[in-house]
């Protein structure tokens, strides 16, 4: 079963093809939800051993950025790396 976790979100790697996908009017509209509703869904990472990398939530990621938070709650996932 899956645990939510905190995580800082500075230490969250994104890689380059996924900030690819970013759309900046999404991340705003998410921001002003999650201010008045909260964070719904965590967002997921996995552990290479030396960090977290990202899996999925770019854009509830950069919305909790965008909103000064330090740290965001996430599943910590076994994924393999595509």
């Amino acid at each position: 079963m899956l645990r939510v976790q905190k995580v800082k979100v500075d230490d969250i790697y994104v890689p380059t093809a996924r900030k690819k996908t970013l759309h900046p009017e999404t991340v705003r509209h998410l921001a002003e939800d999650i201010l008045e509703n909260g964070m719904k869904t965590p967002i997921l990472v996995r552990n290479d051993g030396k960090r977290h990398i990202l899996v999925e939530g770019l854009h509830r990621l950069e919305a909790a950025k965008w909103l000064g938070e330090t740290e965001i709650d996430a599943y910590l996932v076994q994924a393999k790396r595509h």
